[in-house]
């Protein structure tokens, strides 16, 4: 241990330049105490894979460009524009399942004599999304691409590329590959060049059916991927194979890479570093961190939150206070994620005196908590079977203004449920509905799941009984743990 904290003294502090070496051998220790578990990591990956965001909404600024072709008074103006979007594609939604033999589904779509927009297309196909299950996926997915064809037949409409990825999604979901395929050679037959976010959908749909190769393969080799964003082409494809977790991959592209003469950047080295610490190759991640040093990168944001990880995982409280300060001496100020990182690595090593101490450490310096930050310490102490402190940060919570989350929620029921308060349990799930919380499928499930296992098999019963009569995750019931149907 002191040989970790040497490495960040006055010697260190007062070099112009930031060695590597030390960054390598302070977390040395860290990772070779074992860790091969994924728990907590998420606080590392996220905010890469948040770098670059996508979204489908670029259909409503489309609107605009297709609301200048329109001629006026197409549509009622005593009504909102929006609800009558809504409106509209609830009715078109209902023609389509009225789909089958003898019944001409685009003729009635025709008669509806409704304003074919980018909004509206969007309304539908994410409506279609939502109705997506194994029983009739195949279907829905037809009928997806059914209106889709006759929307871009309309006059004053025409798709654009966020169209097409979302019945793009739509064959993703019903695992129609072959047909989701088509649809990118189509999109780039009428203009439209694949995107990281094209990709994006591709690698996840393809990932999980053992085609990721394949799919990288084509993007590398294309000539009208538009990879913006990003710097190059492969830190799209990079970026898009961390978010689905194919580290042997990354690995792969990295090195082709390499071997076409392109040159990482911070973003390139952070992804790779990612993956070599998954996959538990520890000296190639102290090889990059060296590596990023010699090609003149100082480490960024998300470096010093991969290394703060390793510190916390590794039980390394003292080498970790040393890095939040050597960070501020390069004029870099931790943020609130840099410590929740670190408390939650802490948290997950056992250490819950080191956690109330950065937790007390980043409000001295104004760094303010925010409900990410108190959930994790809150999770902590539940999990440790400390319920009173627990509480005493939830209140701490509230007092403060911020709104416990569903995932806050989670653990104080968990937290309970260790203690066998059990009815205070589920008295907290009624709470968090009446603060405008509703409960996912894991909070549901942490209740059931305990409640089976200390014998209350009735109030388990009953939990899941509420939980259908909400109309909440009916089809998931069968995965509770310990479920058996009455």
């Amino acid at each position: 241990m002191m040989n970790a904290l040497s490495l960040f003294g006055t010697r260190l502090v007062h070099r112009a330049s930031f060695r590597f070496s030390s960054l390598r051998e302070l977390c040395h220790r860290s990772f070779n105490d074992g860790d091969k578990s994924d728990n907590g990591f998420h606080h590392i990956e996220d905010p890469l894979k948040k770098f670059c965001g996508y979204s489908d909404s670029e259909d409503v600024l489309d609107e605009k460009v297709n609301e200048s072709r329109r001629p006026k008074g197409c549509f009622s103006a005593r009504r909102p524009f929006l609800q009558t979007v809504r409106v509209d594609a609830r009715n078109v939604l209902e023609i389509l399942q009225q789909d089958g033999p003898g019944y001409d589904a685009k003729a009635a779509l025709s008669e509806l004599e409704i304003r074919v927009s980018g909004l509206l297309v969007r309304e539908v196909l994410v409506g279609i999304l939502r109705n997506l299950n194994f029983a009739s996926k195949t279907r829905w997915a037809k009928l997806g691409y059914k209106f889709f064809v006759w929307s871009g037949q309309q006059e004053y409409y025409k798709h654009t590329a966020n169209s097409y990825h979302l019945i793009m999604k739509i064959f993703a979901e019903s695992e129609e590959y072959k047909a989701m395929w088509r649809l990118v050679d189509e999109m780039i037959e009428n203009g439209f060049p694949s995107t990281a976010r094209t990709f994006n959908i591709l690698i996840c749909t393809c990932g999980e059916a053992g085609l990721a190769r394949k799919v990288v393969e084509r993007f590398i080799k294309s000539k009208t991927f538009n990879y913006r964003p990003f710097k190059n082409s492969y830190n799209a494809i990079l970026h898009s194979l961390l978010a689905i977790n194919q580290y042997k991959l990354i690995e792969w592209v990295y090195q082709h890479m390499l071997a076409e003469g392109y040159s990482p950047d911070i973003l390139t080295y952070n992804i790779a570093m990612c993956a070599k610490y998954r996959l538990g190759k520890l000296d190639q991640f102290h090889r990059l961190l060296d590596e990023m040093g010699r090609n003149g990168f100082s480490p960024d944001f998300h470096t010093y939150n991969i290394l703060l990880h390793v510190l916390g995982k590794g039980d390394k409280p003292l080498a970790a206070l040393n890095l939040l300060k050597h960070m501020k001496e390069v004029g870099l100020d931790p943020t609130v994620l840099h410590f929740t990182t670190l408390i939650d690595g802490l948290s997950r090593a056992g250490n819950l005196d080191a956690c109330n101490y950065f937790f007390d450490e980043m409000k001295k310096t104004r760094c303010m908590p925010d409900v990410v930050c108190y959930t994790v310490m809150i999770t902590g102490y539940a999990v440790a079977g400390e319920l009173e402190k627990a509480r005493d940060i939830f209140d701490e919570m509230t007092i403060r203004g911020h709104l416990p989350n569903v995932f806050t929620y989670n653990s104080m029921i968990r937290g309970l449920c260790i203690a066998g308060k059990f009815e205070e349990a589920c008295s907290m799930l009624k709470e968090m509905e009446s603060r405008g919380c509703n409960p996912n499928f894991v909070v549901y499930s942490t209740l059931v799941s305990n409640l089976r296992n200390a014998g209350k098999l009735s109030e388990a019963h009953e939990v899941i009984r509420y939980m259908v009569e909400k109309g909440q995750y009916a089809h998931l019931v069968s995965k509770i743990k310990g479920y058996k149907r009455c």
